[in-house]
């Protein structure tokens, strides 16, 4: 099985699960996420990531996104990963965003490990874009 798990700075991650869970389906066994909470120390942290991927054996794979390369959380699950043995099989991205998720839940299953990062990114880019509303004066304004 391919698993998406998220991991974040307070609530983001958690946040993310629950509007996916809204667009992509709820009760998905293969979506999993946590976050380091303000005030929680790195060891409850990673005891957290321990207890998410402990049904993840070493056939599946992993989808890691995190808030920030480079952050703690993100830092912290792949050390843990990599201490079960399971980094060989997962894919780490920073930077996750709510198109990068949903694309990645929905096109998951379809691609290779190897093409994951490759696919997703592009599309998690191109979600980024400014939204403009055209003002306009009616009439009666003037």
């Amino acid at each position: 099985m391919k698993y998406i798990i998220l991991v974040s700075h307070g609530t983001l991650a958690p946040g993310l699960h629950s509007a996916l869970s809204m667009i992509a389906g709820e009760n998905r066994k293969d979506i999993i996420s946590t976050s380091l909470e303000n005030g929680m120390g790195a060891d409850v942290y990673m005891e957290n990531v321990r207890k998410c991927i402990s049904g993840i054996t070493k056939e599946d794979e992993i989808l890691l996104l995190g808030d920030l390369i480079g952050g703690s959380p993100l830092t912290n699950a792949s050390n843990v990963i990599a201490e079960a043995g399971l980094l060989p099989n997962t894919v780490i991205i920073g930077g996750m965003n709510l198109p990068l998720a949903l694309n990645a839940a929905l096109m998951k299953d379809a691609l290779g490990m190897e093409e994951m990062a490759a696919a997703l990114l592009p599309e998690a880019k191109d979600g980024m874009v400014e939204f403009k509303v055209e003002v306009r004066e009616s009439e009666d304004e003037i």
